[in-house]
């Protein structure tokens, strides 16, 4: 026997769970993604999600409603007469209607270690706040945000160093592995749901733009938390006086060292920053319209001397 799913996902994050789906068995009776976006160098191509194409080479359909508010719409989720509905990363609110419109529910892979950072940056979030470890988890969704019933849980350390690009990758196959796991426990039968509990509950907003520049009077750790947090997108940033003119810099690596000074300056020639306590030594950079470059590549092009003192007043 076998599962008859509904995948619904969208970004790369998602599409190795549908493939882990696919592996073991299951069959995929139709993908929901995100509608095709604009997207190429001037932004006029419209671009399908990495999800959308995988179910396209895969020979699965695929539909891209713009919502769930039409009752065509849900007559046909439910005409689809599936098992169960497995979400990764869909990027739409599910009204009821589709919470309940499979035999068996919609279950979900959560990348965090729920209750804690339910919402839409649990990643980014949890570099951010210097967490040790997270994990991924399947749920069974229902109408709260991220507050369904864990079905499993898979931890995952968080290295010191760690950038929330490198945890992404390590929870998209860990995630994949664990729906798989969870929906074949849940074809016969043996997936337990524990409801979560009420203590420990924190929000993962979405990472807004006006966080993102870098802060040198916070202590060294929260600084390099917040760099590697951001890293590689959106980035964290600061603004610099290079060649006689201001220019912005993103920042995708650093590492805790010593130091002292006023906040923000720069104390060595291989880019030390003092902060509010401790120091950080930024060890991957970018400039507007340019490639990451390590620190020493990027400094031969554009030199930042000791004793210029980058600010940190937020924009």
């Amino acid at each position: 026997m076998s599962l008859n799913i509904i995948f619904m996902g969208t970004p790369e994050f998602s599409v190795p769970t549908l493939g882990s789906l696919i592996d073991v068995g299951h069959k995929v009776r139709a993908v929901y993604t995100q509608p095709p976006r604009p997207g190429g160098r001037r932004g006029l191509d419209l671009q399908k999600s990495p999800v959308h194409q995988a179910a396209e080479l895969l020979g699965l359909p695929v539909f891209t409603p713009i919502n769930f508010k039409d009752t065509d719409e849900r007559q046909r989720f439910r005409d689809l007469d599936a098992d169960v509905a497995v979400v990764v990363a869909y990027g739409l609110l599910l009204p009821e209607a589709i919470l309940t419109g499979t035999r068996l529910g919609c279950y979900n892979g959560h990348a965090s270690l729920l209750p804690r950072w339910r919402g839409a940056a649990p990643i980014q979030r949890a570099i951010m706040a210097g967490d040790a470890k997270t994990g991924m988890m399947v749920m069974k969704m229902d109408k709260g945000l991220d507050t369904g019933p864990v079905a499993l849980t898979r931890e995952v350390e968080i290295g010191d160093t760690m950038t929330s690009g490198e945890l992404h990758d390590r929870l998209m196959l860990v995630g994949a592995k664990a729906m798989a796991e969870a929906m074949n426990k849940l074809e016969h039968d043996e997936l337990p749901l524990t409801n979560q509990s009420s203590e420990g509950v924190l929000y993962a907003a979405k990472i807004d733009k006006g966080e993102t520049r870098i802060d040198f009077s916070r202590p060294a750790a929260d600084v390099h938390n917040h760099i590697r947090g951001l890293s590689p997108f959106p980035g964290a940033w600061f603004e610099a006086e290079i060649a006689g003119r201001s220019e912005r810099i993103k920042v995708l690596g650093s590492e805790l060292t010593e130091g002292t000074g006023a906040s923000g300056q720069v104390l060595t020639d291989d880019l030390v920053i003092a902060c509010a306590s401790g120091a950080v030594r930024l060890t991957k950079l970018q400039k507007a319209g340019g490639k990451p470059l390590a620190a020493a590549d990027f400094l031969r092009g554009t030199p930042i001397t000791p004793g210029t003192v980058l600010a940190s007043e937020q924009a």
